[in-house]
């Protein structure tokens, strides 16, 4: 398993600008789904944890990905408690993420230095999750908690904010071009990666495609 430092995990979503956010209970539909992503030029992948024994997937996968995508750096997501984040750094994770702040968790991933990245709804959420050790702070769900224009808000009293918007993101210009022109440092973005179409056909070319114009979208409007 590839295990790369807290400051490498940082800079590769920061670089990359986008992190696929993906569950599913096959484990070769994953292997698919993470080389496709890797080919278009993802370097930060996401795996939920979703489903019955989707650790033993993420195990799997993670051993798989050190082969053969060897600079993805893999996180796990949906993480609530302290205990879960154990299990995952113990099988690999470079990074984990949640929906919610848990100050557990921070305590659990920081003693590894393992970024953590937990969802935050305001202001205040935020500044108490900054306080305990998260430099990358997720919005969530980033559509409900004022979009584009909320990041904005929060950047100008509190410039040092690094933010992953993850919910209501889609790979299109005039959906990423809103995020990236108000300041966010990276997207999470899931099902609209993986359109079911593509999905239920096994055409990994086309989700190739789409991160990689995802990814060229996002190069033309970061800050």
């Amino acid at each position: 398993m590839a295990r790369f430092s807290k400051m490498e995990v940082l800079a590769a979503m920061k670089a990359t600008g986008m992190v696929p956010v993906f569950y599913n209970k096959d484990i070769e539909v994953c292997k698919n789904v993470l080389k496709a992503c890797y080919e278009g030029g993802v370097r930060a992948f996401e795996f939920t944890n979703r489903g019955d024994f989707a650790h033993e997937i993420f195990c799997e996968l993670n051993k798989w990905a050190a082969k053969e995508c060897p600079e993805m750096v893999m996180g796990v997501g949906s993480i609530v408690d302290a205990g879960t984040a154990s299990l995952y750094i113990q099988l690999g994770a470079n990074f984990v993420v949640g929906p919610l702040f848990n100050a557990e968790v921070a305590k659990t991933c920081n003693r590894r230095l393992i970024p953590y990245t937990p969802g935050c709804g305001s202001v205040n959420e935020i500044g108490n999750a900054q306080e305990a050790g998260c430099d990358l702070c997720k919005i969530f769900p980033a559509g409900n908690v004022g979009g584009p224009s909320f990041v904005k808000n929060v950047l100008a009293p509190m410039p040092w904010t690094m933010i992953m918007a993850t919910g209501a993101v889609e790979p299109s210009e005039e959906n990423l071009s809103a995020w990236f022109k108000n300041g966010v440092t990276v997207v999470g973005m899931g099902s609209k990666l993986f359109p079911k179409e593509a999905m239920a056909a096994g055409n990994w070319g086309e989700i190739t495609k789409i991160c990689k114009d995802a990814l060229d979208i996002i190069a033309r409007y970061r800050k």
